[in-house]
């Protein structure tokens, strides 16, 4: 069982920056794919970036902007956000599934309580 808690998110003006952290626990942390996703109102959640051991993968939406990153020694996956825009405006969720990160959200087994990001224009 992995526990998820994301933090970070807050209200930015357009064009500012914010990270998030996704805290893990559970003590094989380095075998899990990891992902954040968002889901503005009224909209389905959507892949925003993933990480497996290095390498990395982005939405179209985000990349060039946004950067995922994580730490193993403290469990922990960050999601640098630069250049936000009010279109990024919504809640954001990480989520852990064994082995492989993926862009499909159905193939995770543990998401986080969600953490606000809200960027005004």
């Amino acid at each position: 069982q992995v526990q998820l808690v994301e933090s970070g998110g807050g209200l930015v003006q357009a064009g500012g920056s914010l990270r998030l952290s996704c805290a893990a626990s559970g003590r094989t942390f380095g075998g899990y794919g990891l992902g954040w996703f968002r889901q503005a109102p009224g909209k389905e959640r959507d892949f925003v970036a993933r990480i497996n051991w290095s390498d990395d993968y982005y939405a179209n939406s985000v990349k060039g902007r946004f950067t995922i990153s994580r730490d193993n020694a403290k469990n922990t996956v960050y999601l640098q956000m630069n250049s936000l825009k009010p279109e990024d405006t919504a809640v954001y969720y990480c989520a852990a599934r064994w082995g492989p990160s993926d862009s499909d959200a159905e193939r995770y087994d543990y998401w986080g309580q969600g953490t606000q990001v809200t960027v005004s224009s």
